[in-house]
């Protein structure tokens, strides 16, 4: 019997240290943390899912923010967890779930502000939020785990990004507008959807996460480009060859939504000219959108604001086609057709029509080459910024194995270039990043005048 006992005894102490070393080792999830990058290394991210399918995205996210080393924890609302199970997420970050809110009040401890410290997260992001929520949070409801979080932040000014989920029936809602104002206006970043299939679908991880790039760096921005009036040309074209076929390239606007995104950020008022795209900028009260579709519409649009309004600038950032169909065939044309010749003519050149109009208009035009040569790109753009008579040019590579920068990229590498040939080189960044360092290029060139 003794035997047995201290066998037992035995056992049990084998289990207790075995089971404690099992429960101190770190979740196998975190191994991936920083494989991508040290960006976020350090940070602390909460993570707020919302009863919306799309809150199937969210172990992407988590994961993602963790592979360039950051710290994530999840908030669910019961909702959530109809869609979701919550082991789902502790599996995706390798910590905790919070379901609700307890004893240990996680709504101060995640996100509050007290005496000697801040909250716990450096930033709550809303992965989906729901019309449901949005209000909420609007309205300073917080009768859920997410809304006493988003609550708290609100009152302690921890940064947030909310990336709305809903029918685009209920985003173009009047009040859900309103509402998503509203925290805009309380400092909220606001990721809006991406238009497929003419459904409102929600932001990639990608885009969330650069949104994270661009808003965890932020510091105050200098309003340098306060009541100055700007014109900026996004996207591509369609140059019609019959009522249902079009010549086009891949430009997806990104990075001219990111100069009108950036010069509002900086006090400007602007009217962008955006062309297809599934992108939609931020609303904000100083931005007018237009939607050209052809080269001639982007040139009869510019050449009538320019004639009424007094602008300051002309930002061209669109990939305007040079080319266009001489004739559009009526209906569709027949796929019976064993050969089809179409002739093409040239399209008006936006930016001469421009400096035209208002020859003391600072004009800002890009360059993309299909070259990986830098010295023949710089060249190219400043006999383009010669021939054009333009103020500054932006010179970048949208060669077929650049697929990180350029056309449809969500990054860029580009060279500014002056009058003087003097050139600015602007290694691989986020659009929106680019986008302020062309922003510091023209201000200093306008200073300078």
């Amino acid at each position: 019997m003794m035997v047995y006992s201290k066998l037992l005894i035995t056992c049990l102490y084998v289990f207790f240290i075995m089971n404690n070393n099992w429960q101190s080792q770190t979740h196998p999830t975190k191994d991936i943390q920083g494989i991508t990058s040290s960006k976020l290394y350090g940070k602390k991210f909460c993570i707020c899912l919302t009863g919306s399918v799309a809150v199937i995205n969210a172990p992407t996210l988590a994961r993602e923010l963790m592979r360039h080393g950051a710290e994530v924890f999840t908030v669910m609302t019961k909702e959530a967890t109809d869609l979701l199970q919550a082991e789902l997420m502790e599996w995706a970050t390798g910590n905790p779930v919070i379901l609700d809110i307890t004893g240990q009040i996680e709504h101060i401890s995640m996100a509050g502000e007290r005496e000697n410290s801040k909250g716990f997260a450096d930033m709550i992001i809303i992965y989906p939020a729901t019309a449901n929520t949005i209000g909420k949070m609007a309205n300073g409801i917080s009768d859920t785990a997410v809304t006493a979080i988003t609550t708290v932040a609100l009152g302690s000014k921890t940064p947030m990004i909310v990336v709305p989920a809903m029918h685009d029936s209920m985003y173009k809602n009047p009040i859900v507008k309103e509402n998503i104002e509203k925290l805009r206006s309380l400092g909220v970043r606001i990721v809006n959807p991406r238009m497929e299939e003419n459904k409102a679908k929600i932001a990639t991880a990608e885009d969330v996460l650069l949104s994270v790039f661009d808003f965890i760096d932020l510091k105050t921005i200098e309003q340098d480009f306060q009541n100055r009036k700007v014109l900026v040309t996004a996207g591509t074209t369609r140059e019609w060859i019959d009522q249902v076929r079009f010549l086009s390239n891949p430009a997806s606007g990104r990075m001219g939504i990111a100069i009108a995104e950036a010069l509002i950020d900086r006090g400007a008022n602007v009217v962008l000219f955006l062309g297809p795209s599934s992108l939609k900028p931020s609303p904000h009260p100083k931005l007018i959108v237009k939607h050209p579709i052809s080269t001639q519409d982007f040139v009869d649009f510019a050449s009538e604001e320019l004639k009424n309004g007094d602008y300051d600038i002309l930002i061209s950032a669109a990939a305007l086609a040079d080319f266009t169909p001489k004739q559009i065939y009526n209906g569709k044309i027949t796929s019976d057709l064993e050969e089809l010749q179409i002739n093409l003519v040239s399209t008006p050149k936006l930016i001469k029509v421009a400096r035209n109009i208002a020859p003391k208009l600072f004009i800002v035009g890009f360059k993309a080459e299909s070259l990986l040569q830098q010295e023949k790109i710089i060249e190219n753009a400043y006999k383009r910024l010669k021939s054009s008579n333009l103020n500054l040019i932006v010179a970048n590579s949208v060669h077929p194995e650049a697929t990180d920068r350029g056309f449809n990229a969500i990054s860029n590498e580009v060279f500014v270039i002056n009058s003087k040939k003097e050139i600015k080189h602007f290694k691989l960044a986020s659009k929106l990043e680019i986008a302020h360092h062309i922003l510091d290029c023209v201000n200093g060139e306008i200073s300078n005048s």
